[in-house]
């Protein structure tokens, strides 16, 4: 109950807490604004709680994280003077619109955004003022692009599916290039796209193509069934063709039955957050995040939260501190030119970047959007980190 009274008291402090501050006197703080999907007005009648006395509801939590992450890293900020002004906006509220947001005078000064989106329709707004405005928009979480193109200042650091799709098919052609490979997909547009992917990269590659053969189920689909595509003399090497959370942790049961077999499943980028997924298995996915915890910032990073929040920090926590204090320290250091020094491992956290302009149209001159390269291959058994390459 305690650490229920802990998090109810942060909650209401956002209601207040729209600005943070952290300036020197010389001269003008630049000003940051920060996005994240908090709730406020569906969780609070005036200064009430009123969604129970006992747990905050699941879908509160990662924007509450992110800020939490946020706000420990504006304390860095504080102790180091940096000359910034920091608004923070709830996306999630009901007494003002985005598209009312940045027409804020107050707005129309900011140098830098950073959004925790969870709603594709929310990115349009934000990245029209940024293209408007030269001003950098980082989408620091999935989901990360909305469909926009035609904006080389709207950056994301979690790769669209394309990339994670290149990504896999390298990763699969360095480390089981002659094994025979089953990708299992349901029916669905995603899906023809993810088997398409991986047939037209097949034909692009310079040396042997992958032997993938595709095998497609329902979505009521038995264990029985995918072990009939088992080889028990042989190394069997799975892929998941699909981003149904539902397929993939159904697949990753079938195949950790499966104990008289050897087995390596490839999962989607989507397998990062589902904990259901590879129990009694070894299992690969790739993300743009490096989940290795044991450094010694981790570790400082997780005894500042615990004794700021009485909690520990999830993954958002570390994704909003690390992209609000190594952009922010970019920011000062190179100012409007930003977008060009994106990868810099000046003020590296946590993770390592690479941002690259992406041409969707070769004959263009703009790029459509910077994305993050740089993908973490996980390798999981039971459930625990093995390996990260």
């Amino acid at each position: 109950m305690q650490a229920m009274k802990k998090i109810g008291f942060v909650i209401m402090g956002l209601c207040f807490m729209v600005n943070a501050m952290s300036q020197t006197n010389v001269g003008k703080p630049l000003k940051i604004a920060v996005f994240t999907p908090l709730y406020i007005d569906s969780a609070f009648s005036g200064d009430t709680y009123k969604l129970g006395k006992n747990n905050l509801p699941k879908y509160l939590l990662p924007g509450l994280d992110f800020y939490n992450g946020v706000m420990l890293a504006i304390d860095s900020l504080n102790k180091e003077k940096a000359s910034v002004e920091v608004l923070v906006y709830d996306s999630k509220s009901d007494s003002i619109s985005l598209e009312e947001i940045v027409e804020e005078a107050a707005f129309k000064e900011v140098s830098l955004i950073i959004a925790s989106f969870n709603n594709r329709a929310e990115i349009k707004p934000l990245a029209d003022f940024a293209l408007e405005n030269k001003v950098p928009l980082i989408s620091a979480t999935y989901p990360n692009d909305g469909g926009i193109t035609a904006n080389p200042y709207f950056i994301m650091i979690n790769p669209t599916l394309a990339a994670h799709l290149e990504g896999v098919y390298k990763f699969t052609r360095r480390f089981y290039p002659i094994e025979n490979i089953t990708l299992f997909r349901r029916k669905g547009t995603i899906e023809d796209l993810i088997q398409n992917s991986f047939s037209e990269q097949n034909k692009k590659t310079a040396g042997t193509p992958l032997k993938i053969r595709t095998v497609e189920l329902t979505d009521s689909f038995t264990t029985a069934q995918v072990i009939s595509y088992l080889d028990s003399n042989k190394q069997n090497v799975i892929i998941c063709g699909s981003l149904n959370d539902n397929f993939g942790t159904n697949l990753s049961r079938a195949l950790g039955s499966a104990k008289n077999y050897r087995i390596i499943a490839i999962g989607m980028p989507t397998w990062d957050g589902i904990r259901e997924i590879g129990k009694d298995l070894e299992i690969v996915y790739s993300t743009p995040y490096n989940p290795n915890r044991a450094d010694k910032l981790s570790f400082q990073f997780a005894e500042n939260y615990r004794q700021k929040y009485a909690g520990r920090p999830g993954d958002m926590a570390y994704k909003g501190f690390e992209a609000m204090y190594h952009f922010t320290r970019l920011l000062l250091k190179y100012g409007n030119q930003l977008p060009g020094h994106l990868s810099e491992k000046d003020y590296k956290l946590f993770n390592d970047f690479d941002f690259q302009p992406v041409l969707l149209n070769k004959n263009s001159l703009t790029p459509d959007y910077l994305e993050n390269r740089k993908l973490y291959y996980i390798r999981k058994t039971d459930g625990k980190i093995k390996s990260v390459n």
